[in-house]
């Protein structure tokens, strides 16, 4: 079986350890982080070492590795340990669902994480350094750009592109032949009907409450 180390050891890759030591064909031998950020010993009883030193400790020749982190400064700050850690010389996995569905023909590439239940056509292209939530619909012929967020839910239309570094809340929809420019932030529920603006930032409408409390509310 594989060895894996993660880098992180918060919400991101406490689900991810879940998702690999259940539904992979790989082990999760330990995790590491920048030194400064270190506040435990060990996760999962498992070692957290310094990223300084990870080569010495699993040498990227018998470990593989994961950057297992969230959309921190718009993805920015998953992008960079993922090229440290490619110049280290791991191999970075990825981590599909077995419950995703991911049909042949799909282009997917390294340090990505497909959810349970998403979609992911045919003909679909995803980047490296990718994670798509649970649930969500990549159909015929997006693309996903490199170190890109796409949270839970999200329904992307056919021939939708998604620029590098962006960030998709949970449940945003995008019509289909939409070009979301790079890094932009699309907010949680958001109705995308129009090419975005580079680094423009998209904020759903918030629910409304109504003047009526609920036990006067009447529900069939």
């Amino acid at each position: 079986m594989e060895k894996v180390i993660l880098f992180g050891d918060g919400a991101m890759a406490s689900d991810l350890y879940i998702q690999l030591t259940y539904d992979s064909p790989y082990e999760v031998a330990g995790f590491t982080k920048d030194r400064d950020h270190i506040e435990q010993d060990t996760f999962f009883d498992l070692p957290v070492v310094p990223f300084e030193e990870v080569q010495s400790i699993y040498p990227p020749d018998e470990y593989s590795m994961h950057i297992a982190i969230g959309y921190t400064r718009l993805n920015q700050v998953r992008a960079e340990r993922y090229l440290q850690a490619k110049e280290m010389g791991y191999q970075l996995i990825n981590s599909i669902s077995s419950k995703a569905t991911v049909w042949p023909g799909a282009v997917i590439g390294d340090n990505c994480l497909i959810g349970i239940n998403s979609i992911v056509s045919a003909s679909a292209k995803i980047g490296n350094n990718v994670i798509v939530g649970s649930g969500t619909l990549v159909p015929h012929y997006c693309v996903v750009g490199d170190h890109c967020f796409v949270g839970a839910g999200v329904t992307l239309s056919g021939f939708v592109t998604v620029g590098p570094y962006s960030f998709l809340g949970t449940g945003a929809v995008v019509r289909n032949n939409v070009k979301i420019a790079k890094e932009c932030v699309i907010g949680a529920g958001a109705l995308i009907l129009e090419n975005t603006k580079e680094r423009g930032v998209y904020m759903g409408k918030q629910a409304s409450l109504l003047p009526i409390s609920s036990d006067r509310l009447q529900v069939a």
